[in-house]
């Protein structure tokens, strides 16, 4: 069915590759707080824009700290797997 399918592609997180989603999220948390709320009329001014956001964003840094365990995380993934499969049935 996969196969059949071509508008359906699948991501691999590489393993070790969560804080990737950290890298992620702090370019949309740029993008969104600085970059579409500013009006920038060059390239000096887009480049001036990101050194703010990146000065005041390192002024007071915080560490990120995982909120689940390992184990909450699988099994959200278990749970959700169950559903796709509960929705969709089996490739097989």
């Amino acid at each position: 069915m996969l196969l059949s399918r071509s508008e359906c592609l699948s991501h691999f997180t590489p393993t070790y590759g969560s804080w990737l989603n950290l890298v992620e999220r702090w370019f949309a948390k740029l993008t969104q707080k600085q970059i579409r709320r500013g009006s920038h009329r060059s390239v000096p001014e887009l480049e001036k824009a990101i050194q703010e956001f990146i000065d005041v964003h390192n002024s007071e840094p915080k560490p990120f700290v995982w909120t689940k365990t390992a184990d909450e995380i699988l099994a959200s993934i278990a749970r959700f797997a169950q559903r796709t499969l509960n929705t969709h049935g089996s490739a097989n």
